[in-house]
């Protein structure tokens, strides 16, 4: 076994919390992937001269349905905003502290407003279908800026909370109408005294399906699952509302427990979206 092999094959074992075969070289793009944490301490440091811009271009170079690129972005240095969005997003402190703080946005205003230009029209912009389009072009270009991050030594967390009071955050960052805070991101350099841990993943026979869905693979595998999550939980002194799968229905038992998100469909119409 070379170098390489190994330290793949306990990049693996962190993310699983079991050995995978691999059979394969490490390079560093899977490096940078399997040891994805999510970061919520960082230090009183400034982000590197133009390190914004280069995480812009590789999200930018993400995939993007039709060329549309139906998404923008809006960078957020300043404190006050910062404390601000914060509160919104049920006063998660790390927002506060991390030096940068994105915001995504489906953004369908820009097409919106070259087609007003020109006199073309865009009736498509008032389907659900063009608002999926939008999330997932934000959700790719997103998840191509967290790579480029991390592999610059940085770290992030994604904040779904920014979905908590979507017409608030709007208002706080200016958007015009046809456009949608998607989720949040902070970024920063990680604090070297509180080291996020590898989260383990589900079994790959949980989410791994050849040619036809196996809901009993999804069954077997959850078991394993639940003790490793304990044993993750315990090692961290996390406090949980039970096993994983009872924390985990915890969080999607009803309206309750969704901090604001439940009336989601009534902020989009008021924002802009008919989603026909």
């Amino acid at each position: 076994m070379n170098g390489t092999s190994s330290i793949l094959d306990k990049l693996l074992q962190a993310r699983y919390s079991t050995a995978i075969e691999s059979n394969r070289t490490l390079n560093p793009t899977l490096e940078t992937l399997l040891q994805h944490r999510s970061v919520r301490s960082y230090e009183d440091k400034a982000l590197a001269p133009n390190t914004l811009e280069l995480l812009i271009a590789a999200a930018q170079s993400a995939s993007t349905s039709s060329n549309l690129q139906s998404w923008s972005v809006v960078a957020i240095e300043d404190p006050e905003r910062k404390d601000r969005l914060a509160r919104f997003a049920g006063n998660q402190e790390h927002i506060r502290t991390c030096p940068l703080f994105l915001v995504w946005l489906v953004d369908l205003a820009r097409l919106d407003a070259l087609g007003a230009r020109r006199g073309l029209a865009r009736d498509s912009l008032d389907y659900l279908e063009l608002l999926m389009v939008g999330i997932i072009d934000a959700t790719l270009a997103a998840q191509n800026a967290a790579l480029a991050a991390e592999s610059m030594g940085l770290g992030i967390v994604y904040i779904g909370g920014m979905r908590n009071q979507p017409e608030a955050v709007a208002a706080e960052l200016g958007l015009p109408p046809r456009t949608f805070g998607v989720f949040g991101m902070c970024i920063g350099h990680p604090n070297p005294e509180r080291v996020a841990s590898v989260k383990p993943r589900l079994p790959q026979q949980a989410v791994l399906h050849r040619e036809q869905y196996n809901a009993k693979q999804v069954a077997a595998s959850a078991d394993d699952y639940i003790a490793t999550m304990a044993n993750f939980y315990s090692s961290q002194g996390m406090k949980t509302n039970g096993d994983w799968d009872q924390h985990s229905l915890h969080r999607v038992r009803g309206p309750d427990a969704m901090a604001g998100r439940e009336r989601l469909a009534a902020a989009l119409q008021n924002l802009g979206f008919e989603m026909r």
